[in-house]
């Protein structure tokens, strides 16, 4: 449930390196392009969707053997969830392509009363109507080609299976029944707080399982994206919970009114957001086109600085600016009048790199990119110490590249080691050590965030 994240497509990997780490070979046989095993990262994939497949199986069963209770109230729900998958982005890089499914989903399982009336449902009939709608609105989808996605499928099942656990049954019990105001209202965010940190948990495990990031950092980066539709698709869940309790059903159309509204405003965000990353890579094509820089360069530098920037623990703002400024390091080359052979600019001179990275700069700030992104170009020649994080990221990988660029078998551990061997004004030590695990781990485009 994330808002648009900047990247490019991911890169194409160098012409298949052994994997190393540490600057050493890795020669166990049973090791998979992740770094993993190949059972232990396939088992850990299967927990969430295997979660959501036993605990849907069970309340399905439990629904099968009580009817369900409050059948109108079903209906709406479910119909409200139905109508937030229909209106899912196809294909979307969002955390949460269906924020109204989503919400009506939280709001069914919060759903104290109905018009005064105490709403009996609980945790097995909560989470059967929310999966039959999800796949009811699914339907079109799949004919078209899409379908639903089985993560994100599973997580909605899961997510919402744990805020009925945290609240039904005790709402059932009358335990909330002398709540009211604003302790009811608080006592609502804060399950969804606790719903949104479990969604997020969800999210980051398996592709911590996948690409094997550090935990750590993925949940931090999950976190900081959900301040975005995930914090309207709570607030407007809760709101719903709330207006059901005491005008009944009719609040749902009204407030769900809104929250499609932002979902069409997001689309045009989106839209917007795509057509600035492609007019970025148009951009740094400039110089392959001129024939200053190899086929791919940029792209390569990009992909592998975005990984070893995640490695890093940066934030996806920094990501998105050490992205850009990646497929941009290397514009400076357009106002020379003899192109560097092959592109080659970690072989020259130390005046004439910062020549080049102040040119580049220049022709950044023209282009009306964010002044961000030509501070990393300009500072990319300066010593480490000096350059923040992302430009000493983009040095790394850049010499990385061209070091690696035209090598034979072993090419990789030449490279490494050159880098280490550097002395610590040329390449930060702690990049060096991020590539190498980056490159130990295989993973050269990011984890697919829920």
């Amino acid at each position: 449930m994330r808002p648009f994240p900047s990247r490019v497509p991911p890169p194409s990997p160098p012409p298949s390196p052994p994997r190393y780490g540490r600057g050493r070979p890795d020669t166990s046989p049973g090791r998979a392009a992740t770094g993993r095993s190949p059972s232990s990262a396939p088992a850990a994939l299967l927990l969430v969707p295997g979660g959501a497949g036993l605990l849907a199986l069970g309340c399905l069963a439990s629904v099968l053997v009580a009817e369900p209770v409050q059948r109108p109230v079903a209906l709406a729900f479910g119909g409200l969830v139905t109508l937030g998958e229909l209106t899912r982005r196809a294909g979307a890089e969002a955390r949460e392509a269906a924020p109204l499914g989503a919400a009506g989903a939280l709001a069914y399982a919060l759903l104290g009363d109905v018009a005064g009336q105490p709403a009996h449902h609980g945790v097995a009939q909560t989470v059967t109507v929310v999966l039959a709608a999800s796949l009811l609105g699914s339907v079109p989808h799949v004919a078209r080609g899409g379908g639903p996605v089985l993560h994100p499928l599973a997580r909605r099942v899961l997510t919402v299976g744990f805020a009925a656990v945290c609240f039904r049954p005790l709402s059932n019990q009358g335990v909330f029944d002398d709540w009211s105001g604003p302790a009811y209202a608080l006592l609502l965010l804060g399950l969804l707080a606790l719903t949104t940190l479990c969604d997020a948990v969800l999210a980051v495990a398996p592709a911590h399982a996948r690409t094997g990031w550090p935990f750590g950092p993925l949940l931090r980066e999950e976190l900081r994206g959900m301040v975005g539709i995930t914090s309207a698709v709570c607030a407007t869940g809760a709101v719903m919970a709330l207006a059901v309790s005491v005008a009944g059903l009719w609040a749902l159309p009204v407030f769900s009114v809104p929250l499609l509204l932002a979902q069409l405003s997001y689309r045009r965000y989106a839209a917007v957001r795509a057509t600035y990353r492609q007019t970025i890579a148009s951009l740094a094509r400039a110089t392959e086109i001129a024939g200053y820089t190899p086929a791919g360069h940029a792209r390569r530098v990009a992909g592998l600085g975005v990984a070893v920037g995640r490695d890093l623990g940066l934030s996806g703002a920094e990501l998105t600016v050490l992205e850009y400024a990646a497929l941009m390091h290397d514009i400076g080359q357009l106002s020379l009048v003899d192109p560097v052979p092959a592109g080659a600019t970690a072989g020259l001179p130390v005046a004439e790199q910062r020549r080049i990275a102040l040119l580049g700069g220049a022709v950044v700030r023209q282009t009306g990119v964010d002044a961000a992104v030509a501070v990393v170009v300009e500072r990319q020649a300066d010593p480490c110490r000096e350059q923040p994080v992302a430009a000493r990221i983009v040095r790394v990988v850049n010499a990385y590249e061209e070091k690696v660029r035209d090598a034979g078998p072993g090419g990789v551990l030449t490279a490494l080691e050159e880098l280490r061997l550097a002395t610590a004004g040329d390449y930060a030590p702690e990049v060096v050590e991020a590539l190498a695990r980056v490159l130990s781990r295989g993973s050269l485009t990011e984890p697919a965030a829920g």
